[in-house]
């Protein structure tokens, strides 16, 4: 073989080899898309790893912690409801006690008036009940005197009957004589209508007593109307 065919078969066998070089070359000074995320620093999604991707202990905002969340409330519902309507009815039974109490004060005090009124109206009741008697014998008494016959005894001794009568009925009422005769003078009790001279009594003694004085239950009524010695 000539000189000149071992070149041209030296050429014909390197001419891939070139090919190949010039495409690895390419390939090399080409990046692909991984490489470039690669230098910006970032990692590939799947080889990202951080604090995020472990479990979460964090409170469970799930379906089940929001039903606690609610019966809770319920609970604290009814409670607040049960409390109320329970201070409802103790109002209501003071109140009731209350009115009831006010409706018992108002029946005393119109009891308390009108046994006032009767008081007033009837204090004298039984004192007229004790001096109808009196009355009845006093009118017997005067009728006895105008019939023929009548004496001046008789009638003066049924008189008597019918002043002891009166007597009785005053005693019964608190009401006593006051007849100080022979008793020395008491201003509170006595009435001097004038002073006299004596020579058997002390000076300031009651010498006589022109009218008796009367007593309600120790009260001054009337004072005795007196002569005092001097």
């Amino acid at each position: 073989m000539t000189d000149e065919g071992r070149k041209q078969d030296g050429k014909a066998a390197g001419a891939p080899g070139d090919g190949g070089d010039h495409r690895a070359t390419e390939t090399e000074g080409t990046d692909s898309p991984v490489h470039e995320e690669a230098r910006a620093g970032g990692d590939t999604p799947s080889a990202q790893t951080g604090p995020d991707d472990g479990p979460d202990d964090g409170p469970d905002d799930g379906p089940e912690g929001a039903g606690a969340d609610s019966d809770s409330d319920d609970t604290l519902a009814e409670d607040l409801n049960e409390a109320l309507a329970e201070a409802r009815r103790t109002a209501q039974e003071n109140l009731d006690r209350a009115l009831r109490a006010q409706a018992e004060l108002e029946n005393v005090r119109r009891r308390v008036e009108r046994d006032l009124r009767n008081a007033h109206k009837f204090a004298l009741e039984r004192f007229v009940s004790e001096l109808l008697p009196v009355k009845d014998s006093l009118e017997l008494g005067l009728s006895a005197s105008t019939e023929k016959g009548a004496s001046v005894e008789s009638i003066a001794e049924g008189a008597e009957l019918t002043l002891r009568m009166l007597e009785q009925a005053m005693e019964k009422f608190g009401i006593t004589a006051v007849d100080p005769a022979g008793e020395p003078f008491n201003p509170e009790f006595h009435q001097a209508m004038t002073m006299q001279q004596s020579d058997t009594a002390e000076s300031g003694t009651v010498l006589t007593v022109v009218q008796k004085g009367y007593l309600l239950n120790e009260r001054l009524v009337r004072p005795a109307m007196v002569i005092v010695a001097k």
